[in-house]
């Protein structure tokens, strides 16, 4: 279960427990069709619920990027527990994505 808030050229998704191969497909679908909506510049993937992610959760996170990326659009995430941030950090891809600290960073982008 996720829960998805729009905010003027802004849409936030807060996926909840695990990201793993189990439901990496229809969350990376979530993420496209938010992602290719008129009017949205910046996807932001709230990450403050999610307890483990897998490699199948980390190429559905790169995937939507580089969609992101050709689209002109900006892909972020957000409040990036430690356990998580972790896997990032091991896996290089901390200089890959945005990370902000919390939504309220938002308003800086």
């Amino acid at each position: 279960m996720q829960a998805v808030l729009n905010y003027p050229k802004i849409t936030v998704i807060r996926p909840q427990g695990c990201l793993n191969a189990a439901n990496a497909l229809e969350f990376e679908r979530d993420m496209t069709t938010a992602l290719v909506q008129n009017g949205i510049s910046i996807l932001v993937v709230d990450l403050v619920a999610v307890e483990l992610l897998d490699s199948a959760g980390l190429m559905a996170l790169l995937s939507t990027h580089k969609l992101a990326l050709s689209l002109g659009r900006g892909f972020r995430l957000c409040a990036v527990t430690p356990s998580i941030r972790i896997i990032f950090e091991l896996t290089q891809l901390d200089r890959v994505f945005e990370i902000l600290d919390a939504e309220v960073d938002l308003a800086a982008t």
